[in-house]
């Protein structure tokens, strides 16, 4: 009896501690660091408040709609509706602003439904625009995808991070034109 006790308790044990290290392995950040020419206070001033401009600026985001808006559709809780080229195929999906830190230049966003919503469980975008340090002209755009995904054959959101850093630089050379 009290082997099966122990066989049964070591059969829990090895089930959770197995499920949870899956769990883990599903979850993940990924990071990535650009600079441009642009003043910080600037291009983070664009994404807070003239996202709905950046059809107009990058071949990469098709359509931009906004969905439920609070404040001016720049404000917490706001949703937009993206069409976009991601990976060489037209996506969708909806983003959610979550934070916004207007002092220290950061913003979080939520992504859900359309093609997101076929890979991860979650997926956020941390944002947040520095000056470049020492005095240098630029800024540093710093973006990060934490994510959960549905399963292990799912791989991490490299795709956003590619595009992202493109629409970015697209940004950048928009904002520096005179």
């Amino acid at each position: 009896m009290r082997s099966h006790a122990i066989k049964s308790l070591f059969s829990i044990t090895f089930s959770a501690t197995f499920l949870l290290s899956k769990i883990m392995y599903l979850k993940g950040e990924v990071t990535t660091a650009i600079e441009i020419q642009t003043p910080a206070a600037k291009f983070f001033n664009f994404l807070l408040n003239q996202l709905h401009e950046i059809q107009n600026i990058t071949e990469r985001v098709h359509e931009i709609k906004d969905v439920q808006l609070q404040g001016f559709g720049h404000a917490i809780g706001s949703v937009r509706s993206w069409t976009f080229t991601l990976d060489g195929k037209v996506a969708v999906c909806k983003d959610r602003i979550e934070a916004i830190d207007e002092q220290k230049k950061a913003m979080t966003y939520k992504l859900f439904d359309g093609e997101v919503s076929q890979s991860f469980k979650m997926l956020r975008i941390f944002l947040q625009v520095t000056d470049r340090e020492g005095g240098d002209v630029g800024a540093v755009v710093k973006w990060t995808y934490a994510y959960q995904k549905l399963n292990d054959k799912v791989p991490p959101p490299y795709a956003y991070l590619d595009f992202i850093t493109k629409v970015t630089e697209d940004v950048d050379a928009h904002l520096l034109m005179p």
